[in-house]
C-alpha cells in the first residue's frame, strides 16, 4: 500500500521555486537547481531577486541566466531605504504574487538573508511547504535570529551535518522532517570542472602572481560603527604590501561605507577591485591566494578546506565553527595590522570539513524523489526533547 503511494507521489509532477537573493546563496543552491532542472518529474522554478539586480553589486542575474534554467522570473525587491523590513515586505509582495501564478508544490529557501525568511513566510502562510538549506548553524548578528525563525517557518530542513540537525531538534522540529545532505558548495569546491587560476586571472585582468582576498560585510548590529570599521580596514590594508583582490560587500545596512572607502584603492596597483566575480572563479582565487581577511563565511567555511589562512575581524562570525587555526582580531587598526605582519609565516593545514562529502546535490535529489518528504505535514508541530 506504502510503495504504491510513493508510487502516486512521484508521478504527479512537483512545481518547486528557489529564492535566490545573493551571489553567496547562488553558489549554494546552484547545483540543486540543476540536478532538478534536468528531471522529468520535477519543474523548475527560480525566482531572482536583491543584490543580483543591482548594477552597483555586479548585477549577478547576468551569472544565472548562464545556467540556461527553464524557468526565471526577476523581482526587484529594494527601496531607496534599504531597511531589512522594507526589503522582506516587498519580498514578500513579489513572491506571494508569483506563487499565486505558478502554484508551487515547495519553495525552496537558504541561509539566513531577508529574501530567505520572506520564502518562509509566503511558503508557510500559503499552505506550501517550505524546505530549508543550511538551518540549524550558528550564524552571528541578526542573520542568527533570521535563520532560526526560517527554521521554525520551514516544514523540511536539508541540514550542513549532525550538529545542525541537533540543534533543530533542540528547537522542537521533527527528526523525521530532518535530512543530512551537507553543504551543496562543497559539490563544486572539489570538483574538476574549476577553472584553472590562469584562465580566472586572465578573465577578470588580475596581474598578481602572489594576493590575498578581501571581502569586508557590514554587521547590521553595530550599523553606526561601520564608517569607522571600514575607514580602519581599509587604512590597515593601504599601509600593507601585499597584492589584494578586493570583492564588494553584500547590501545590508552600512554597506556603502566598506564601498565608499575601496574609493581609497582607485589607481593602486596593488588592489583589484570587482562589485562580485562568478563562483567558481571565486573559488579558484580563493585555492590559490595567500590568505583571506575580512568577515565573510567564505573564511570560516571555504578557506579552512582548501588550507588558506584566514584573518578574521570583528564579531561577524564569532558564533560560527571554526575549523582551523584561525587569527581572530578586532577592528582596531594595530590589531589588524599586526596580523598582517604575521600571515606570511601562518600555516594551516586543509582541515576534514564536516560539510559533506561533494554530493549534496544527489543525496538531495535522492530525498525529493522519497514520498516521505511529500507527506510532510503542512501543519507545523514541536516536539519536546
Amino acid at each position: 500500500m506504502m510503495n504504491n503511494y510513493i508510487l502516486l507521489i512521484l508521478n504527479n509532477l512537483k512545481k518547486i521555486v528557489f529564492l535566490t537573493g545573493t551571489r553567496a546563496d547562488f553558489g549554494k543552491i546552484k547545483s540543486l537547481i540543476s540536478i532538478l532542472d534536468g528531471q522529468s518529474n520535477f519543474e523548475v522554478f527560480v525566482f531572482v531577486t536583491g543584490m543580483h539586480l543591482q548594477k552597483e553589486y555586479g548585477y549577478t542575474l547576468i551569472e544565472i541566466e548562464r545556467c540556461n534554467f527553464k524557468n526565471l522570473h526577476t523581482f526587484e525587491n529594494h527601496t531607496h531605504e534599504t531597511t531589512m523590513d522594507l526589503t522582506l515586505a516587498k519580498t514578500i509582495e513579489g513572491l506571494s504574487s508569483y506563487c499565486k501564478e505558478v502554484n508551487p508544490d515547495l519553495i525552496i529557501v537558504h541561509g539566513d538573508r531577508v529574501e530567505t525568511l520572506a520564502g518562509a513566510i509566503v511558503g508557510s502562510l500559503n499552505n506550501i511547504l517550505v524546505a530549508h538549506i543550511e538551518g540549524g548553524e550558528l550564524s552571528g548578528t541578526v542573520d542568527e535570529l533570521i535563520r532560526h525563525s526560517v527554521s521554525k517557518l520551514s516544514h523540511i530542513h536539508f541540514v550542513s551535518n549532525e550538529d545542525a540537525a541537533k540543534r533543530l531538534l533542540q528547537m522542537g522540529e521533527m527528526q523525521d522532517a530532518i535530512f543530512t545532505i551537507g553543504s551543496p558548495d562543497i559539490d563544486i569546491m572539489f570538483s574538476e570542472d574549476l577553472p584553472n587560476i590562469e584562465v580566472v586571472k586572465e578573465y577578470y585582468q588580475i596581474p598578481f602572481d602572489d594576493f590575498g582576498i578581501v571581502m569586508f560585510h557590514p554587521v547590521t548590529t553595530e550599523a553606526n560603527e561601520m564608517q569607522t570599521y571600514a575607514q580602519n580596514f581599509v587604512n590597515c590594508l593601504l599601509s600593507d604590501h601585499h597584492n589584494y583582490v578586493v570583492i564588494f560587500p553584500n547590501n545590508d545596512l552600512g554597506s556603502q561605507f566598506i564601498i565608499n572607502e575601496y574609493q581609497k584603492f582607485k589607481d593602486n596597483s596593488r588592489f583589484r577591485v570587482f562589485p562580485s566575480l562568478r563562483f567558481e572563479y571565486f573559488l579558484s582565487l580563493l585555492k590559490n591566494s595567500q590568505f583571506i581577511i575580512g568577515n565573510s563565511s567564505a573564511g570560516i567555511r571555504e578557506a579552512p578546506c582548501y588550507g588558506i589562512p584566514i584573518i578574521n575581524i570583528g564579531t561577524r562570525q564569532q558564533n560560527r565553527a571554526i575549523h582551523a587555526d584561525i587569527i581572530n582580531v578586532g577592528y582596531d587598526e594595530e590589531s589588524i595590522s599586526e596580523s598582517l605582519k604575521s600571515i606570511d609565516t601562518h600555516q594551516v593545514q586543509p582541515t576534514n570539513n564536516d560539510f559533506g562529502n561533494g554530493n549534496s546535490a544527489a543525496l538531495f535529489l535522492d530525498f525529493l524523489k522519497n514520498g516521505a518528504i511529500w507527506s510532510v505535514n503542512h501543519q507545523k508541530q514541536f516536539r519536546d526533547l
